[in-house]
């Protein structure tokens, strides 16, 4: 039976030791262990599968508010088209080739499919629910995760790059870096052969984004007066801290779908105990990450700084992404704090190399999606610390090559950057004609 898993195994159906290395048992060997008819458990799963992805797809809203909030007032308009459209561009690229591209024919190996997704219910038409839940939930909740990974980048790369590169770009990384990557753990590739475990995407959504956005970082330059003649570093204030804070809080809330329905399954108790287990370890993850930054930027710069608390939250969130499932609370947010401490030293050395990312966000994604993905054998004696190693360094050069191949036809072709002229208008006049705040804007009159 072909089932698409983000990770191998449901809890309480199966050992711990083999969760990333076989397949589950049927839906009819769940419900019989449980009591649940296989009606009702196909329904179940079927329902935590859109629930979930539907808290998922609500963290596109807290990327454009988070992003808008930390870009300055003259791109936010464009920053948040971006969010809209890169969201659109990777739902209908997941469905004409990532998809398949991610799990079908995968087989052990490194890449699947060619070809467009189509769903397949009749089986379960006709009576026989051993599918474990409806084909396009599945298709649904896998899709909500690709326009993830496009979201680091759209942050990290603004207020200098054209809005239709970035576009192909985005084309690009959902249908094809993304999948392939995906295809070597969650479509049962080589990765999970050896024994990979990353439960919701600390290295396969987060890192990969991560480190897409820091080669189109690299190869777009930094924003005009960002960086001094002599190494010093330019604060350039974000629009609106209010909108940053809601995006953070939006982003926290759709967090327990990306975790929890994870799972996979919640037809049996067990599968309801392991999700609830996930949404407080989530949660406690961020709140260690948003108490870590307070501490360390108050014994730092002698102040709390509001931007690191805010990424904070998301570093303890993505840290805890990757093996959610079997920390204790405790654990969970000692991972958390880390990664809140990881961020907070993490986003001016970036700035120290002269790379210039708007909203933090390779400070964020990559440096603590690394971390969480390393740090699953603390809390996961039957994952391998050398091959999780072995994860993040394969992940990261496959994507890093593939980008900067992208990125790179696009700048020697089409070309990838404003002009300077247009840049220090803004990317809201200069690409859309409009701005996100008219009011304040030069052409503003008072009536």
């Amino acid at each position: 039976m072909k089932i698409s898993m983000k990770h191998t195994g449901l809890a309480g159906l199966i050992g711990a030791a083999t969760l990333a290395m076989i397949e589950p048992a049927s839906a009819q060997d769940a419900a019989a262990a449980s009591g649940v008819s296989g009606e009702t458990g196909y329904i179940f799963n079927t329902f935590s599968f859109l629930i979930h992805g539907a808290l998922v797809m609500w963290m596109a809203a807290g990327f454009a508010m988070l992003e808008a909030g930390l870009v300055r007032s003259k791109n936010v308009a464009t920053i948040l088209l971006k969010n809209v459209a890169l969201f659109a561009a990777a739902g209908i690229m997941y469905y004409l080739v990532g998809y398949q591209l991610m799990y079908a024919n995968v087989d052990g190996g490194w890449i699947g499919s060619f070809g467009i997704w189509s769903p397949d219910d009749a089986a379960a038409l006709a009576g026989d629910y051993s599918a474990g839940y409806a084909s396009t939930s599945d298709w649904f909740f896998q899709m909500v995760f690709v326009a993830t990974a496009a979201s680091v980048v759209s942050g990290t790369v603004a207020e200098r790059i054209k809005l239709w590169p970035f576009m192909i770009f985005t084309v690009v990384l959902t249908s094809v870096i993304y999948p392939i990557t995906g295809s070597w753990q969650w479509g049962g590739g080589w990765l999970s052969e050896m024994g990979f475990y990353d439960f919701a995407g600390s290295t396969l959504v987060h890192s990969v984004g991560g480190w897409a956005a820091l080669t189109g970082a690299i190869i777009l330059g930094a924003r005009k007066g960002k960086f001094g003649a002599d190494g010093s570093v330019h604060p350039m204030p974000g629009s609106n801290l209010t909108l940053a804070t809601i995006g953070t809080m939006i982003l926290w809330l759709g967090w327990f779908g990306f975790n929890g329905g994870s799972q996979l399954a919640m037809n049996t108790a067990g599968d309801v105990i392991a999700i609830a287990n996930i949404y407080a370890n989530t949660s406690m993850a961020a709140a260690g990450g948003v108490i870590a930054a307070m501490i360390l930027t108050q014994v730092l710069y002698k102040k709390v700084d509001l931007t690191m608390a805010l990424n904070g939250a998301l570093a303890g969130l993505v840290s805890i992404t990757a093996g959610p499932d079997t920390p204790s609370i405790g654990a969970a947010i000692i991972i958390g704090a880390i990664g809140g401490i990881l961020v907070v030293i993490a986003v001016p050395l970036v700035d120290k190399c002269k790379i210039d990312d708007v909203v933090g966000a390779v400070s964020v994604h990559l440096v603590c999606g690394i971390w969480g993905t390393l740090a699953v054998p603390i809390t996961n004696a039957d994952v391998s610390f050398g091959v999780q190693l072995t994860g993040v360094v394969a992940i990261g050069a496959f994507t890093v090559v593939a980008s900067a191949i992208v990125w790179l036809i696009l700048k020697f072709t089409v070309g990838i950057r404003l002009s300077e002229e247009d840049e220090a208008m803004g990317t809201d006049t200069a690409e859309l004609g409009l701005e996100a705040y008219p009011e304040f804007g030069k052409g503003s009159q008072r009536f």
